[in-house]
């Protein structure tokens, strides 16, 4: 399956989830999208609602099929909490962490900065968004890349950022300085409906 590059409000209301987590996408019509999107709906099974979360994280995320099912399993490999470990996994995707440290205002922007070559890890170029960045790696853009006009603009509007992520914002770049906390991720997704989902 194809990852998903239509409208993002349109999948954040079609799953009632705030994909961006800044809630704007749900301000104005916090139901369904199409002409019966207001009505009201039968009760979903219990497949529903885990389908349901996992389409939430994946459009969060904005991660393809077998990408998130591949994470899955990785994770399961790991020691702790499967789902825990899970939403780790996918907070350590190099695109993931360019957003939350301010280079992009999306997600989507953060993966195209990604694609065209503008940031490095280690001071070495990585175009691959799914790359995983492990704990120490330094994630910064390239010299002649640090001036962009949609780079500037989105570090300017950054008031806060997460804890597990270290910045400098002189030589603007991040260190990934440990995984997150379950308490630091977003407290309105539960993985554990996934971890069923994809163990029936």
């Amino acid at each position: 399956m194809a990852r998903y590059t239509g409208p993002a409000y349109k999948k954040a209301r079609r799953v009632g989830f705030s994909i961006k987590e800044t809630g704007e996408e749900l301000a104005r019509r916090p139901y369904g999208p199409g002409q019966h999107g207001n009505a009201r709906k039968g009760k979903l099974s219990d497949y529903g609602v885990q389908l349901k979360e996992k389409q939430k994280v994946r459009f969060m995320y904005g991660v393809n099929e077998r990408q998130f099912k591949n994470t899955f399993k990785k994770a399961s490999k790991m020691k702790g909490i499967h789902g825990e470990n899970f939403l780790r996994l996918l907070e350590s995707r190099l695109d993931n962490l360019v957003y939350r440290i301010g280079f992009a205002s999306t997600r989507r922007g953060a993966r195209q900065l990604v694609n065209h070559g503008h940031v490095t890890v280690n001071g070495k170029k990585v175009d691959i968004p799914s790359y995983t960045v492990k704990i120490g790696d330094v994630i910064s853009l390239r010299d002649k890349d640090k001036e962009l006009k949609v780079v500037t603009e989105s570090l300017s509007k950054v008031t806060k950022r997460v804890e597990f992520i270290k910045f400098d914002d002189k030589k603007l770049e991040a260190t990934y300085v440990r995984y997150p906390e379950r308490s630091e991720l977003n407290a309105d997704i539960n993985e554990a409906l996934i971890v069923e989902f994809y163990n029936k």
